[in-house]
């Protein structure tokens, strides 16, 4: 299938917009629900929809967000003045986003390390999404480091960039933007060394994998994490050391 390539790319111009950003507005019902309880507020989708609402309708925000990445019960939704959310972001110019993967599962047979599943019928989910009105879209795989377990192994960060390539080629055929998010997880005690030196790698080996699976470049966009210290080493690196 062709690739609206012009389409794609005037989608990224708008996302990048200057002095404007993306909001990640995807935390799973189940992640949600966590929050309101550690503010003993109750929990239930009635709630989780009010919550929402709070950012996501506050007045003004067309100024400083280009797109909303929703989770799929928002993307479907109401919000507390009935209207959908998706089209009351769309009617104010922000575009609407959605997350596709279906989450990180344990690698079977690398103990400790995840792919990011969701490829089987994304094709299909993503055409309903961009026939509501979704402009773009959101895939994150994560990655650990762990050098007492010589982690990340080469076959976690293949399998899952070879995930990453295969949803973007799917999406883009559809019309959405895809945004690739590798997130390197801060968890652990490697320094900045080593951090730059995985992210290196995984993200190398995912435009290896995006280019075999013929995406298209220009039209996609790349989340990186942080090169920083693990959360628990004691070192601190300057903001020129991590820049």
């Amino acid at each position: 299938m062709q690739i609206d390539e012009q389409k794609l790319v005037e989608t990224v111009k708008r996302l990048l917009a200057k002095g404007k950003g993306i909001l990640a507005a995807d935390e799973s019902n189940s992640t949600a629900d966590k929050r309101l309880e550690s503010f003993g507020i109750a929990t239930g989708e009635e709630m989780r929809k009010k919550f929402r609402h709070l950012f996501l309708c506050a007045p003004g925000i067309e100024a400083y967000l280009s797109g909303v990445i929703l989770y799929d019960e928002t993307f479907w939704s109401e919000n507390c003045e009935g209207a959908q959310f998706r089209t009351a972001l769309a009617d104010c110019g922000i575009l609407p986003g959605i997350k596709v993967d279906t989450g990180a599962k344990d690698m079977p047979g690398f103990p400790d390390e995840k792919l990011t599943v969701g490829l089987d019928d994304l094709a299909e989910r993503a055409k309903k999404y961009f026939d509501a009105g979704a402009k773009f879209t959101k895939w994150r795989a994560v990655i650990k480091i762990d050098a007492e377990k010589n982690l990340p192994t080469t076959e976690c960060i293949t399998a899952n960039a070879e995930a990453l390539a295969r949803y973007a080629r799917i999406v883009q055929e559809i019309g959405l933007v895809p945004i690739i998010e590798p997130e390197v997880l801060l968890d652990g005690k490697h320094d900045l060394k080593t951090s730059e030196k995985i992210t290196t790698i995984v993200v190398s080996t995912i435009f290896e994998k995006l280019a075999e699976a013929k995406a298209y470049l220009p039209g996609l966009i790349l989340k990186t994490s942080m090169v920083i210290n693990g959360n628990q080493n004691t070192d601190e690196s300057s903001p020129a050391e991590v820049a």
